[in-house]
C-alpha cells in the first residue's frame, strides 16, 4: 500500500471527516497539522497548489481534498490507487 500524507487542522470537520474514512479503510496515515506550523502550510500549498485543508496525498499523487477522496471511494477508485 502506498504511504498516504494529509494536511489537517484541528477544528477542520472535512479533515476529521477524511481521516475516518481512510481509518475505516485501515489505511495508516501521515498527519501534518498545518494550523501549529506555518511552514508545512507553505509545503503544503506548494505541493497542492491550494491553501485549504485537508490535501490529501497518495504516494506522490495529489487526491484533492475530502470531497474528492470521498468521490475516489464512490467510483471504486480509491482501492486501486491505494494499492498501486
Amino acid at each position: 500500500m502506498k504511504s498516504v500524507t494529509i494536511y489537517t487542522t484541528q477544528l477542520c470537520g472535512f479533515c476529521h471527516a477524511a481521516k475516518r474514512l481512510l481509518t475505516q479503510k485501515g489505511v495508516n496515515f501521515d498527519e501534518i497539522d498545518v494550523a501549529m506550523n506555518p511552514d508545512r502550510r507553505q509545503e503544503m500549498m506548494a505541493r497542492a497548489g491550494r491553501h485549504t485543508v485537508p490535501q490529501i496525498f497518495v504516494g506522490e499523487t495529489h487526491v484533492g481534498g475530502c470531497d474528492d477522496l470521498y468521490d475516489l471511494e464512490r467510483s471504486g477508485k480509491l482501492d486501486p490507487l491505494l494499492a498501486a
